[in-house]
This record gives structure tokens, C-alpha cells and sequence, in this order.
């Protein structure tokens, strides 16, 4: 489907105790370690730098979902994402941030936080501890700069974040509001790719099951949280998640959830999604290969145009499945600032 709008562009490392871990000696450390790694890289070349451990790019963790590829294979779209591409993509369309961000903008900022910088993101980090189960699920996102001449996004942070195997968010969600999991940075490699390992994300009730991601010009960027160049989410295939749902008992509510959401009725997609829908490889029993090309451009050209849903679908609107902050369904817990009952608290 085309859309007919304008295409808007819208660690958990246990750390033993022989003094301070790496990553509890502040985001501070972490930015002059990654800006030393990268002068060294440009002093010595990749080769030489990755022969000493010192590569900053997109350095994949073990965890489950790395190299899961399975036998079956669904292609999602025409975009494919296992290789950075020469063509030009058409540009991913700017989409509500939604109502769990964790960058500041709607409550906590996970951003600001020590090891945040991470490929493996299925476990909390930075003091929080706790994993989230499910089936494995290994993201690719190859960048192409649109006004670069679709050239490689080199250097340019990711933030990518979505709910649990329940449909719930980490930092918001009643029950794991102590929890960071499934959110993490990477900054691209000099092919434009930044990888992360994750689980497969529920559908909860009003949405299509997606992946929130930002895309930021540099990695300072990203970890103030501010200036992000495109804000979209990644649709991810009907036949794939119906499997996901159908092999795990844990997403037994998405079964449900699925059955009343269409990517057609769905106020993120419904406009269009053939720029947002990956390449998926794999089954539920070995894990997924989830790959896409995402092209960005200019940041004018990617605010997020949000249909209004039922009661304005807006900022504090209800939108399908109880609506919330950014027009978003809700998924399962009280929203946040509110108690149980639904009351402000």
C-alpha cells in the first residue's frame, strides 16, 4: 500500500566486584571512552582497531536471537534490509513517539543512563536487573542519509525501544516500572548498520505489533535525547507474529489482540507501510532475522503525522484499544500517572 500523504520521514553486564564496573562510572565515561575508541579508529583503521577489541560501531552481543536465522523465510516487503543498498529507498515516514519513549520526553529518561549504548538489549541494565522472555529476535537497520545521496548513515545513533512479551514497556508498565529492558543505542558502522538482540514485541490491544525507533545524527545526540533527525516505527508481518503468538504461551493475549487490529486500521500504518515493513527470516523455534533499509531525511521532512483516533487521538485522546499520550492503544496496566483504577495519581 502507497501511502497517499506526503512520505514524511514522523546490559545488563553483571560487573564482579573488584572495584567499579565500566559502566557505573557515568555517561561521561562512557561518551570519552567512545570518542577515544574513535579517534584510535581513525588513527589505525578498522582492521586495526578491531584487532585490539576497540571497534565503537555496532558491536553485537551474544544473546538469544544472534545468528537465529531458521529455514522458513517470509519477505515482508519490497525493502530488504541484509545489505546496505546502493539504490535509494524511499524515505521511512515520521510517526508518533507514543506514550512509553523512555528519552525524557513522556516521563523517564533512559537515554542518560551508563551502558545504554548496548546491542543486546533482552535484559535491564544500569542497576536494574530482570530479562523478558520470549522468542528471539535479531534487528538489522541499515541507514541510508537522503541528503547525502542515499549514502551510507555512518556514525548516525539509533534508539530503538518496544514492549515486552505481555505487551507491556519497561520504566511505565505497572509491574516493570523497575525495569529497562528492551531499550538500547547503537551507533552505525561505516556501512550505515546498527544491529540489536531482542524478543519478538507482543501485540497488545489498538496497535499493530511494531518497534519504536529515533534516529539521531551523532551518538552525543542520542544520549541528550533531543534533536532526533526521525522518530517511525517498524511494522512487523502478519504471518510472522501470528507463528510468534501461536508457538508461545507467554503472547497468548496478542492471539486475541491480533484478531482485532489491520495494519489498515491500525493509526500508525494505516496511511501506509511498505517504507516500514522488514524482511523477516527464521520460526519460532530458532529465533528471527528481522532486516529493513530505512532512509532518512531531512529533519523538517520527518515530523509525525498522527491521525486523530476516537476523543482527538491526540496528546491525552483515547485512541483504539483505551488511546494515550501520542495517540497510542494501550497496552496492558494503568496508563501512566495513573493509579489501577484509572484515577490520576
Amino acid at each position: 500500500m502507497t501511502r497517499s500523504r506526503r512520505s514524511q520521514p514522523d546490559a545488563h553486564a553483571a560487573g564482579t566486584d573488584h572495584g567499579a564496573h565500566e559502566h557505573d562510572l557515568g555517561l561521561g565515561h562512557d561518551l570519552a571512552v567512545m570518542n577515544r575508541r574513535a579517534a584510535l579508529r581513525g588513527l589505525f583503521g578498522v582492521a586495526g582497531v578491531g584487532a585490539v577489541g576497540l571497534a565503537v560501531g555496532c558491536t553485537t552481543e551474544p544473546g538469544a536471537g544472534s545468528g537465529s536465522a531458521g529455514a522458513s523465510t517470509t519477505t515482508g516487503a519490497t525493502t530488504s534490509g541484509a545489505t546496505a543498498s546502493a539504490e535509494c529507498v524511499a524515505a521511512a515516514p515520521g510517526e508518533t513517539v507514543g506514550p512509553y519513549p523512555g528519552d525524557g520526553s513522556n516521563g523517564p529518561n533512559v537515554l542518560i543512563e551508563s551502558g545504554v549504548h548496548r546491542s543486546d538489549i533482552t535484559s535491564s541494565f544500569g542497576g536494574m536487573t530482570g530479562t523478558a522472555e520470549g522468542v528471539p529476535m535479531h534487528l538489522t537497520i541499515d541507514l541510508q542519509d537522503l541528503t547525502n545521496n542515499c549514502a551510507a548513515g555512518a556514525g548516525m545513533a539509533v534508539y530503538v525501544w518496544h514492549c515486552d512479551r505481555e505487551g507491556r514497556y519497561s520504566l511505565y508498565s505497572e509491574g516493570i516500572t523497575e525495569q529497562n529492558y528492551l531499550r538500547g543505542v547503537q551507533t552505525a558502522d561505516e556501512s550505515g548498520r546498527v544491529e540489536f538482540t531482542s524478543i519478538f514485541p507482543a501485540c497488545y490491544s489498538g496497535r499493530w505489533p511494531h518497534i519504536h525507533f529515533e534516529v539521531y545524527d551523532t551518538l552525543a545526540a542520542a544520549v541528550a535525547g533531543e534533536n532526533a533527525r526521525l522518530t517511525s516505527q517498524i511494522a512487523l508481518p502478519a504471518d510472522v507474529s501470528d507463528a510468534v503468538y501461536a508457538h508461545d504461551s507467554g503472547y497468548s493475549a496478542s492471539i486475541r489482540n491480533m484478531a482485532g487490529v489491520s495494519l489498515d486500521s491500525d493509526m500508525v500504518f494505516a496511511d501506509g507501510w511498505d517504507a516500514q515493513m522488514p524482511t523477516v527470516t527464521g520460526s519460532p523455534e530458532t529465533g528471527y532475522e528481522v532486516a529493513i533499509t530505512i532512509g532518512v531525511a531531512e529533519k523538517e521532512d520527518n515530523e509525525a503525522s498522527m491521525p486523530a483516533g476516537p476523543g482527538g487521538g491526540g496528546p491525552g485522546g483515547a485512541g483504539p484499544g483505551g488511546g494515550g499520550p501520542g495517540g497510542e492503544g494501550m497496552p496492558p496496566g494503568p496508563p501512566p500517572g495513573r493509579d489501577a483504577a484509572g484515577a490520576p495519581s
